[in-house]
């Protein structure tokens, strides 16, 4: 049966408590959602009676309305034409620029011109661009860090202080740099890390970037916060691609095995489980960007000041688990069937050495891209220790058991970050933000510009450090000596290649 037109007038109509709230996104009644809502009932109540679809879009899934509201909420659809066009907003201010004349004056601002898809030359210009082009609300989501930041850069400045230790004289006239994540086949090192509401920066959201790693022959982690229906990323995938799930453990653990069994039958093939986040770090940048409308009496309490919303992110994630713990992870182990288990965000070699005893597949050695605990060490600070407990244990290559893998993410922004990772023990690394600000500035293309600059950097590097393949990149050839060397508690770990390394690997050393 054709669901009910509703005719715009009647719509507005009901904009408050006293008549209801109806919003369109098809046309839906929120009157009883509206303290349940995650980002506080204020955001529903400035769009009642009006269209919500652009401001409901960007931040949530297609059937995160389904999945939350009784059928009976659903009014019907809209007559077109017949609700009354919102006022226009203010066009922003283009972004100024300061020009230095030849008399030592400055010139009059001049508007940012985005450059040409062909002048973009790495990955860092395209966040440049995306700093003067995104709307405030997706560039604060995407590029925010929790608290001070400290994290956040230090895992981009973390990879400065590796040297590498070039060998010469090697004939490197072809070098292949293909590899294999999980088992999987991937062109490069590099997998596409599950970053949430791919739509606050491009209208197709995170689509594009199943197409483009279709068309460069990576693997995408499905996201489970994204802007896309995991079902639409997964129709949007060439036959036989591979991609994996990034999955925050919802607290009715039902639905967790509703989403993991779901997923195994659409063929994901790995499931990487977020534990870095029982809570949602303080993201300021994020929260200056809360709904901006006037509070409502709905979010005060006693008397109590306004208790605004904290931002995109705090919106949509109040359904995470607090209590997941190491309990769980059999019950996951079990949904998943088929699918690998990997830990996504462990943060120190005790957690990666449980995750490997308990029957994980692997382990992402992650601070949520520093938007988690402010002053956590970077992933790739960590890997050498992570990597020497591992296989003072055992566990790295069992033998005769599957490989335990682990992967690193956060701040990587060259293929030599890349190799650096690789030379100290990783599969692949996982990248994030480049991708959103690739995607939010040039769409399609600019992802797919993005990747080659990637394997151009690849060829160049791996030939300048003598490195054929990857099995090339070893140990030897990075210096570590600058890092700072991880300690616990007062006893230095005692980190060096002999305890670090296979004797397969040091043999090449």
């Amino acid at each position: 049966m054709s669901p009910k037109q509703i005719d715009g007038k009647e719509v507005a109509k009901h904009n408050s408590m006293e008549t209801g709230v109806w919003i369109v996104v098809h046309v839906y009644d929120m009157t009883e959602f509206l303290e349940e809502h995650p980002g506080g009932p204020d955001i529903i109540l400035q769009y009642g009676g009006k269209d919500a679809t652009e401001e409901y879009d960007p931040i949530h899934p297609p059937d995160a309305i389904k999945d939350n509201l009784d059928p009976s909420k659903h009014i019907g659809t809209l007559i077109p034409g017949s609700l009354a066009p919102p006022a226009p907003a203010a066009a922003p201010e283009p972004v100024q620029s300061t020009a230095v004349v030849t008399t030592g004056q400055v010139a009059a601002p001049q508007p940012y011109v985005k450059p040409d898809l062909s002048e973009i030359l790495s990955l860092h210009d395209f966040e440049a661009v995306a700093r003067h082009t995104m709307n405030r609300r997706g560039w604060n989501y995407y590029s925010s860090g929790a608290d001070d930041e400290i994290t956040m850069r230090e895992n981009n400045t973390a990879y400065q202080r590796i040297w590498f230790r070039p060998r010469i004289l090697r004939d490197v006239t072809k070098v292949d740099f293909s590899t294999e994540i999980l088992g999987h086949k991937s062109s490069m090192p590099v997998y596409i890390t599950a970053t949430a509401l791919g739509k606050l920066g491009h209208p197709e959201g995170e689509v594009v970037l199943t197409r483009a790693a279709h068309e460069h022959g990576i693997i995408q982690m499905i996201p489970t916060l994204a802007s896309c229906g995991f079902d639409e990323m997964v129709d949007a995938a060439a036959p036989g691609q591979v991609q994996f799930l990034q999955l925050y453990v919802n607290a009715d653990k039902s639905r967790t095995k509703k989403i993991i069994e779901h997923a195994g039958k659409r063929g994901v093939k790995a499931l990487f489980i977020t534990v870095d986040a029982p809570q949602l770090g303080r993201r300021e940048k994020d929260m200056r960007t809360k709904f901006e409308g006037n509070a409502s009496s709905h979010q005060t309490k006693g008397g109590d000041k306004v208790q605004r919303d904290a931002g995109a992110a705090r919106a949509i994630s109040s359904f995470i688990d607090p209590s997941l713990s190491w309990k769980d992870i059999p019950f996951l182990k079990e949904c998943a069937g088929d699918m690998k288990i990997i830990l996504k965000g462990v943060q120190s070699w005790e957690d990666a050495v449980l995750a490997a005893e308990r029957g994980c597949d692997g382990v992402v050695l992650s601070n949520h891209g520093g938007r988690q605990l402010d002053t956590a060490p970077a992933g790739i600070t960590i890997l050498p220790e992570v990597v020497a407990a591992l296989n003072q244990r055992g566990l790295l290559v069992p033998p005769g058991k599957p490989r335990f893998e682990i992967m690193v993410d956060g701040g990587v922004r060259r293929a030599t970050d890349v190799l650096k990772a690789v030379a100290l023990g990783a599969t692949a690394v996982g990248v994030g933000r480049p991708f959103l600000y690739s995607m939010s500035t040039y769409g399609f293309e600019g992802v797919c510009h993005m990747l080659q600059i990637l394997k151009d950097e690849f060829e160049m590097n791996m030939r300048l450090i003598g490195a054929p393949t990857l099995t090339d990149v070893v140990p030897s050839m990075v210096d570590i000596s600058a890092l700072k060397v991880p300690t616990v508690g007062n006893t230095m770990f005692g980190v060096n290649y002999e305890t670090m390394y296979p004797a397969g690997v040091k043999a090449k050393l």
